[in-house]
């Protein structure tokens, strides 16, 4: 038993698709701004004094005679 999509299905699922697609885009637009604020407001952390300066220490080595 076949059924075949009616005009007023295809209607109701334009009207869906849309309201989807704009909610999700005022969404999306909502929580950037947002995310945009909260780092915006947050405090800038500072750097440190003086740069770390780091040294390339000789690895140890256990002498071998041969």
């Amino acid at each position: 038993m076949g059924t075949t999509l009616t005009p007023e299905f295809w209607r109701q699922f334009a009207v869906l698709l849309v309201i989807a697609t704009v909610a999700t885009a005022v969404l999306s637009g909502v929580l950037d701004a947002l995310v945009l604020r909260m780092r915006a407001h947050r405090t800038p952390q500072r750097p440190p004094a003086s740069p770390l300066v780091r040294t390339h220490r000789p690895t140890r080595r256990t002498p071998v005679h041969h």
